[in-house]
């Protein structure tokens, strides 16, 4: 009888996530304990990350971006559609090495929207495709696996799938990106000293870790749905 994989018994193709799970949980438990422990370390200078924002986009020809308080915790980031910089109740109202860190990081995005950055302009554009895809995707691979005489909605599904995994991918040199500029950013106006530079690093690349996550269990995914689609032809 034709059991569709992952549905009524082990599905051994399960592996493939197990070390992109741990990535995650990883990535996730860094990013917390990072940003937990540099949100208690202010900064000599003083400026909140609100302040640090506004300076940083005011100094790059952004006046017209105003700064608005989001809720959630962890929310920070840059709506590129409305050219609006949110940020979260820490990180805009506190003063600490994580808060300026995460606040540079999301001016560095509005930063790269503002001077066409390719990687985020191509991202821009792929994210009403990727958005369907992945939430589209399951519908064709479940159709597909349950009713093995359409399996080439299964195909359609993970072709879907794919243009999720590929948003991910091109996420990843965006994020870095910020992280550098916000760095760079950071330092050449004296809003944290040569000190202050590790904990902010340590911040950034916690934070980048977790998208390299995501790339890595898309990835994994897709290499899974690969393989079930394979062992079922």
């Amino acid at each position: 009888m034709f059991y569709p994989y992952g549905f009524y018994r082990f599905d051994p193709t399960m592996i493939v996530l197990i070390p992109a799970i741990i990535l995650t949980l990883y990535a996730q438990g860094k990013v917390k304990s990072s940003f937990a422990k540099y949100l208690k370390v202010p900064t000599l200078r003083g400026y909140t990350g609100a302040d640090v924002a506004r300076r940083l986009l005011d100094q790059n020809g952004l006046r017209d971006i105003p700064i608005e308080l989001a809720s959630g915790h962890l929310s920070d980031h840059y709506d590129p559609r409305n050219r609006v910089l949110r940020l979260s109740p820490e990180v805009y109202r506190s003063s600490s090495i994580a808060s300026v860190s995460v606040a540079a990081h999301e001016v560095g995005h509005a930063i790269q929207h503002a001077n066409g950055y390719v990687p985020l302009s191509f991202r821009n554009m792929i994210f009403p495709v990727a958005r369907f895809g992945s939430s589209a995707a399951w519908l064709f691979i479940i159709a597909g696996l349950l009713v093995p005489s359409l399996g080439g909605l299964m195909d359609i599904g993970i072709i879907l799938f794919g243009t999720a995994v590929l948003f991910q991918l091109i996420t990843l040199p965006v994020e870095f990106n910020a992280s550098s500029r916000a760095l760079r950013l950071l330092d050449s106006n004296g809003f944290i000293s040569a000190e202050e530079e590790y904990g902010a690093k340590k911040v950034l690349r916690a934070a980048a870790l977790t998208y390299v996550a995501a790339m890595a269990t898309g990835v994994a995914q897709l290499v899974r749905l690969i393989l079930i689609r394979n062992r079922r032809d």
